[in-house]
């Protein structure tokens, strides 16, 4: 057992902080949100994330996770110090390391000779060189410093982070990198070990050909469309191929959440920063930009005019599985059917528990809350409830059955002999009305 802190209490890090306290060892989360502290004190967690307040509750009645506000109670007697804080998009597209240089200031007086510093945080090339040199300053002695770049997907982050596909451990000192590498004996992943600046571009080139494959699969949809092919049984047929596999391959209103869009930007800057041309990085970002006004031209299309036409928005987050609302498609699908004068109401299996008004517009409780007198209903989010909601119950609710799938979460097939209006994501459109 090791004892650990973990410098930041959002998504990344109290994921890993609680499995951490999970694999045995003895970890205080910090976070400068007294509000967040005493809301994980008092047992409840700030985020929505499927075994993550079981395994909360398991850890913290043992003893073996805590939480603070105070960064000299969370470091000093820690052996190692993970910083797990934001780093969020720039005016200009880079990434902002201010959290990052705010919470090195801050632990720095306080950290033990011999700990090691790990580097969760999602940060461009060259930060650890930056980030050693600020460590070594205001700590007022060396101090080792380890890149270990996260690959959690919101929504199943807990098994993510137990079986994961790889443990990624930067650093040009072998000691602090064959500690951090025991701190996972319990898990049984492969781990990669490599000099810093490559385990940042590890995790950055992960994402950004990720989602290179959604935009991929966008653009095909667009074909099949014009073709009367089905991108369903296209994307099957690619993924059959080990070469390309079948994940990230679905269409749909394109990506959003906290890392595909901010890493894919972040690269696009430091490209430019070295004078560097990246014309299929650039691709990718314009694909995914443009494909929310590819699917309300869909809807426009269908009626013309929307103005005054009531229209439920079924999904909010982002992905499903997550409260995580950070640059969802569904916003500008919203925004864009207000533009058009539609009247809008939202529904979300866990966004509508708050009972709040989100981005200016009424949250219904339920589905059939949502979907009742609506002209047309919009599926910005395949949550389980949703897929599960029976194709032929929307005209029982609806004024008039206008659906469209911007997750293809029904077959067409199911539509036939409906009476409704069923158009999705590269794939045949079904006019029973």
């Amino acid at each position: 057992m090791n004892k650990l802190a973990v410098i930041g209490a959002g998504y990344v890090g109290l994921v890993t902080g609680i499995c951490l306290a999970s694999c045995g060892h003895e970890v205080t989360c910090m976070d400068i949100d007294e509000c967040k502290i005493d809301q994980l004190k008092a047992g409840r967690l700030p985020l929505f994330e499927p075994g993550l307040q079981e395994l909360h509750d398991t850890n913290t009645a043992t003893g073996r996770l805590s939480f603070t506000t105070n960064p000299e109670k969370a470091v000093q007697h820690a052996e190692g110090v993970f910083i797990a804080v934001g780093t969020p998009p720039r005016k200009d597209g880079g990434a902002d390391l201010s959290y990052i240089h705010n919470a090195i200031q801050s632990i720095a007086p306080f950290l033990q000779k011999d700990s090691v510093i790990i580097m969760k945080s999602t940060v461009p090339v060259g930060t650890h060189a930056d980030v050693k040199k600020l460590l070594d300053r205001t700590a007022g002695h060396p101090v080792r410093l380890v890149s270990n770049p996260e690959f959690l997907r919101e929504g199943s982050a807990v098994n993510d982070f137990f079986y994961s596909d790889r443990i990624v451990i930067g650093s040009n000192d072998p000691s602090p990198a064959s500690f951090v590498e025991q701190l996972y004996h319990s898990i049984p992943s492969p781990v990669i070990h490599t000099d810093p600046q490559t385990a940042e571009m590890i995790k950055y080139s992960s994402n950004a050909f990720l989602a290179a494959k959604i935009s991929f699969i966008n653009e095909m949809a667009a074909l099949c469309e014009a073709e009367g092919a089905d991108i369903s049984m296209v994307a099957a047929g690619m993924g059959m191929d080990k070469r390309i596999g079948e994940h990230f391959l679905k269409a749909g209103i394109g990506y959003g959440g906290s890392c595909f869009p901010k890493d894919t930007t972040a690269l696009l800057y430091s490209a430019a920063q070295q004078n560097i041309t990246v014309p299929l990085l650039s691709s990718i970002h314009e694909v995914n930009r443009r494909q929310p006004r590819v699917f309300i031209k869909k809807v426009l299309d269908r009626f013309g005019s929307i103005e005054g036409k009531k229209a439920a928005v079924l999904g909010l987050t982002f992905k499903p599985n997550t409260d995580d609302l950070r640059r969802s498609p569904s916003r500008e699908i919203i925004n864009l059917l207000v533009e058009e004068g539609a009247m809008v109401t939202g529904y979300d299996p866990v966004v509508s528990v708050s009972g709040k008004r989100v981005w200016q517009i009424p949250l219904a409780q339920t589905m059939e809350e949502a979907l009742t007198g609506a002209d047309l209903a919009v599926i910005c989010t395949e949550w389980k409830e949703i897929i599960d909601f029976p194709l032929h119950c929307y005209p029982l609710y609806m004024k008039e059955a206008n659906i469209f799938d911007g997750r293809n979460c029904y077959p067409v097939s199911q539509a036939r002999g409906l009476p409704l209006f069923y158009s999705s994501v590269g794939r045949p459109v079904y006019k029973g009305i």
